[in-house]
């Protein structure tokens, strides 16, 4: 029941998403294909997809115990916090904090999750800003 739910929704999305699609306003400059073209492939992928889920769903799945569920939501929480506090505190310190609470949510001892955290957040800065030069949220330390 639950995979017919989903492909229904997924086909109510793909709709929505075909008819905004079909909102978009053309510029007497556009190319030959034009700007629908690419959101319309993507509505029908997706409405094609989620027909097939609806047709045919998969057998009844096993749903985790609440406690579980309740740890996907708080790292739902937290990527939302991140994605809210990146201009705030900046790349570094945001990532930081929200990789060491995803490691030590997945079993990592409470050290081991902060040097995760530091590392990823140090090494993604390195790579990203200082090798590559693309521009990440500066924080109150200035990085």
């Amino acid at each position: 029941m639950s995979d017919r739910i989903f492909g229904i929704v997924g086909i109510i999305l793909a709709i929505a998403f075909a008819m905004s699609a079909f909102a978009i306003q053309e510029s007497f400059l556009s190319d030959a294909v034009g700007p629908k073209a690419f959101p319309l492939i993507i509505a029908t992928i997706l409405g094609l997809s989620s027909l097939v889920i609806a047709i045919k769903p998969d057998p009844e799945p096993h749903w985790p115990p609440f406690a579980r569920m309740a740890e996907v939501f708080a790292a739902i929480v937290v990527m939302a916090l991140y994605a809210q506090m990146l201009p705030v505190i900046g790349f570094v310190i945001a990532t930081a904090i929200a990789a060491a609470y995803l490691s030590w949510r997945l079993g990592s001892s409470v050290v081991a999750s902060v040097l995760t955290g530091v590392g990823t957040s140090v090494g993604i800065y390195a790579i990203f800003h200082l090798v590559l030069g693309l521009s990440l949220a500066k924080g109150p330390l200035g990085f």
